[in-house]
Parts: structure tokens; C-alpha cells; sequence
């Protein structure tokens, strides 16, 4: 299956406020389907029992608003995991044989047109299992399609964003995968970080992470730029500044602020957060990211233009695309509508909106 371009999103299915119908798939070229579980003694894949109706009528439902979005079963968890299930699988050929079988009928029998792995391991499996993983699936994918005349489903796979985790040899990526999800945002939160960041920094300082530097990283390990798809947060970090008079970036924080436990803030949750009358809001040229603040309440975050210069930086670096993470998360699709137009190939934003 070509893909030329990748304008991607994630619906993630524990967002019950925001169901399938919901989605405006005409922003989209390719929309993921977010998680389908695995049996633990079978390695057979199978729909949350609270979503089964949502999963298996997800392309029907979607491609009502676009008839040409394509769609992939998100198979994993979001960040990074210990998944005890997905390592027995890697690290046994027989346990492998099992998933991939499951998984392509599965793809197959709910018209899905491609398949996706989440699954970012803290600790590589041994014996290369996941590099055997990818290889094997892959296999598996071009046999049924030639036994059954159908287009191969699509294969894709994240990864973090430091290539020196990556859990098998980049330059085997391009040649098992149609294109890797980046996951270029998290690099700092209020759980890892005493102060504020900027966390999906596109530029940073040498030795902090960021996109551009991430992506440099992964093609300098023989990972071809068109087999990259950029990963873009529909949601921000939120801090609890030590001293609401200490605003800026880099200012001693305390952790993640009571109202938003988690540090995690939705982009409409942003929103709302701007109305405030007393709220600032900065964008900080170093990281090319937004910041806002409101008493001791301080949020980084990607804005209308923080994502078009992003986008139009992966343009320049004539990457395949970009997927954000998730799509529950916009607010009035103000950012999906954004990154659709900053990366059609006919219309560049203007880097002022």
C-alpha cells in the first residue's frame, strides 16, 4: 500500500466523552484505532469489552466524513511500558506466530487497513525479539496479501525519540515498517522535572531533547526521512510554579498543580485556561513552543503557531508526515485543521498565526 503523505491522528478509546462519531476524519489521511487488548495465555488480540461496538465499526464510522481516510488497529499502551504480555510475545518465535496470525485476521475481519504497534519497552526483550517481531509481521502481511490478492495492511510501529533506546537496530526499521511514529513530546513533565520545560521543545539547548534533534538522530542511523512521521501533543504539561513571581522558562516548579493531578492538560482544558483574565501567555522562540502561566499554574504546549512551524520545519526535512496524540484532545479541531493545512502540499500557513 503507497502512502504519499501521513496526516494522522489517535482516537483513544477511554476518552468516553469523545466517541467515534465524533471524529472529523476530514483532516486526516489515516486515523489509529487505540488499543486493542491481548490475551495473556493465547497472544490473541481482541477489542476492550466497554468498546467492542466502537472498534469494530471504526472505519465504517470514519470514512462517512472522509471516504478515503485509512485506518490501523493500535495494538499496545500509550507510553512507555513494561507490558509483561508484549515481551512474552517478542521473545518467543511460537508466541509471535500466534499474535501476528491474530492480529492480521482481526485487521482483516473489522476492515481495518493497516495494523500499529504502542509499545515503548523500558528494557529491550532478549534475543533481538523485537527486531525479529517487526521482521516476522512483516513476512506475515506481504504472504496474506499475496495469497489473498488484497493491498498488504500497513505496518507501523513508535518509537521514542532517543534512537539509543531504540529496542532494535534503526536501520532495520525501513525495511519491515511503512513509516515510524516519532514521539516527539514528554520530554520534560512536572513527574520527572523541578522546574518548568518546554515539553515538545522543537529546538533545544545541545543535550536536551527535541524534535529536530531527535530526528537528526534517527536519520544519522540510517532511518530514511520518508519513513519518519512526526509525533505532535494535542495536550500540554502543567507545573505548579514554588513562586508565582518566577514565570519564565526553566523556574523552580513543585511538581504538578491540584487541579491538574497529572500534569496532563488537554488542549480545550489550554483553552479554557487562556480565558482566564489573568492568564499570560508566552511563546518562547528558543524552544518554539507556547507557555502560559496564571498564578502558580504553568502550562507548555503547542498553539496554532508553534504547530505550524513544527510542520513546516518537517516539510523542509521532507519527513512523510505527522500523527497527534489525541485527537479527544483539540478543541474545535483548531490544531488538526492547522496541521492539515501547514502540510498539504499546496498551502504553507503563514508562521504568524
Amino acid at each position: 500500500m503507497t502512502t504519499d503523505v501521513v496526516r494522522a491522528g489517535y482516537w483513544f478509546w477511554t476518552n468516553h466523552a469523545f466517541p467515534v462519531g465524533s471524529i472529523d476524519s476530514k483532516h486526516f489521511t489515516h486515523l489509529f484505532c487505540a488499543f486493542a487488548e491481548l490475551d495473556p495465555e493465547t497472544y490473541k488480540i481482541s477489542f476492550p469489552t466497554q468498546a467492542i461496538h466502537a472498534f469494530a465499526t471504526f472505519t465504517e464510522t470514519v470514512q462517512r466524513k472522509n471516504p478515503d481516510v485509512k485506518t490501523l488497529l493500535s495494538i499496545g499502551e500509550a507510553g512507555p511500558s513494561n507490558n509483561p504480555i508484549l515481551y512474552s510475545i517478542a521473545s518467543n518465535k511460537a508466541n509471535r506466530k500466534l499474535f501476528i496470525s491474530s492480529s492480521i485476521d482481526f485487521a482483516r475481519s473489522n476492515n481495518f487497513h493497516g495494523l500499529d504497534l504502542c509499545w515503548l519497552p523500558t528494557s529491550f526483550p532478549p534475543q533481538n525479539g523485537f527486531f525479529f517481531l517487526l521482521k516476522e509481521w512483516r513476512d506475515a502481511i506481504t504472504a496474506e496479501a499475496e495469497e489473498s490478492g488484497n493491498e498488504p495492511l500497513l505496518l507501523t510501529a513508535q518509537f521514542e525519540y532517543d534512537v539509543e533506546f531504540s529496542p532494535c537496530p534503526p536501520r532495520s526499521i525501513p525495511r519491515f515498517l511503512d513509516w515510524m511514529n516519532l514521539v516527539a513530546y514528554d520530554f520534560h513533565t512536572p513527574r520527572n522535572s523541578r522546574s518548568t520545560r518546554a515539553h515538545a521543545a522543537w529546538r533545544s539547548k545541545p543535550g536536551d531533547p527535541s524534535g529536530e534533534y531527535s530526528i537528526n538522530a534517527w536519520m544519522e542511523k540510517g532511518v530514511n526521512q520518508k519513513k519518519i512521521v512526526l509525533g505532535l501533543p494535542l495536550f500540554g504539561n502543567a507545573w505548579s510554579l514554588a513562586n508565582a513571581k518566577n514565570n519564565g522558562m526553566f523556574a523552580p516548579a513543585k511538581g504538578a498543580p491540584s487541579s491538574y493531578a497529572t500534569g496532563v492538560i488537554s488542549y480545550e482544558q489550554i483553552t479554557k485556561f487562556l480565558a482566564k483574565i489573568d492568564t499570560t501567555q508566552k511563546f518562547d522562540p528558543d524552544t518554539e513552543t507556547h507557555y502560559c502561566y496564571n498564578s502558580t499554574t504553568w502550562i507548555s504546549y503547542d498553539d496554532r503557531k508553534s504547530i505550524t512551524k513544527k510542520i513546516e520545519h518537517a516539510r523542509d526535512l521532507e519527513l512523510l508526515g505527522y500523527f497527534v496524540w489525541h485527537v479527544g484532545n483539540d478543541h474545535n479541531w483548531i490544531l488538526s485543521k492547522t496541521g492539515s493545512y501547514a502540510f498539504s502540499p499546496y498551502i504553507r500557513l503563514n508562521s504568524s498565526v
